[in-house]
């Protein structure tokens, strides 16, 4: 009896964020119709969706240029970011020397950051590239830090008890046991991803959805803005969920049994 209650309770759960989403469109549909906000200002619900399907070929064109870059940054700044955390952890004045710069940057917003890489590397690829490399590296390097530095000391003692090298340790011990660190980390560098795309898309190129977005945005075409926003959160939901695909692939003994 209590085993059918656990899972009728988690099937709930599972389906409150679709309530409450649901219940939000509701609303928002309900202040447009109303006329508490000017069509101009907030298109309804429905008018995103009808220019969404409209615009569909023009957004899927556009999605696959920020794609591309945002993929090419993420690769970049993992790998960076696994470098910096290896080493933080390996040399303890490396992380004295690096990690208050790493907090440092995030200060910083990345709109800001944006019009310099403009200025320094031109309106190809380069710079909605660096810019997503630089969003996506602080995430995945503090992680994996965290993750590293949080490993069983006695497990390390047994290791090198058993002649065990630093790599030996690092591959069977603190890399797994960072794991679940590297996957948190993976899914807000996914979303960051796109998002520093499209924010270094604004300031210029040729194609891509903040490039759309600027457009349509010139033409008071909010509607069309409003699918653009739609679509990213989409594609984010949609990396998020490869993720933790991955992760289950990866980590199956961290599954649990909400079934």
């Amino acid at each position: 009896m209590n085993k059918e209650k656990t899972k009728k309770e988690n099937r709930i759960r599972k389906l409150t964020p679709v309530f409450v989403l649901v219940g939000l469109v509701l609303i928002w549909q309900v202040v447009c119709m109303t006329g508490l906000v000017p069509g101009y200002m907030l298109p309804s619900p429905v008018d995103v969706v009808k220019a969404f399907i409209s615009d569909f070929p023009l957004l899927m064109y556009h999605s696959g240029a920020t794609l591309i870059e945002a993929g090419l940054g993420l690769l970049i700044g993992v790998a960076f970011g696994f470098l910096s955390a290896a080493l933080m952890d390996t040399f303890p004045y490396v992380k004295d020397g690096l990690y208050p710069i790493l907090v440092i940057t995030q200060t910083i917003p990345a709109v800001a950051i944006a019009p310099l890489l403009i200025l320094w590397f031109s309106y190809g690829i380069a710079p909605k590239v660096v810019l997503v490399v630089l969003v996506t590296y602080f995430p995945m390097a503090v992680g994996l830090l965290e993750g590293f530095q949080s490993v069983d000391k006695d497990m390390i003692t047994l290791m090198r008890s058993m002649k065990a090298s630093n790599w030996q340790i690092f591959w069977h011990v603190k890399f797994p046991n960072a794991l679940g660190e590297f996957f948190a980390a993976l899914k807000i560098a996914v979303s960051y991803s796109v998002v520093g795309a499209v924010i270094a898309e604004w300031l210029g190129g040729l194609k891509g959805l903040g490039v759309y977005m600027t457009r349509v945005r010139k033409a008071y075409s909010y509607d069309k803005m409003f699918a653009v926003v739609l679509l990213v959160s989409v594609i984010s939901l949609v990396l998020m969920l490869i993720v933790k695909v991955l992760q289950s692939v990866c980590m199956p003994w961290n599954k649990r049994g909400d079934d």
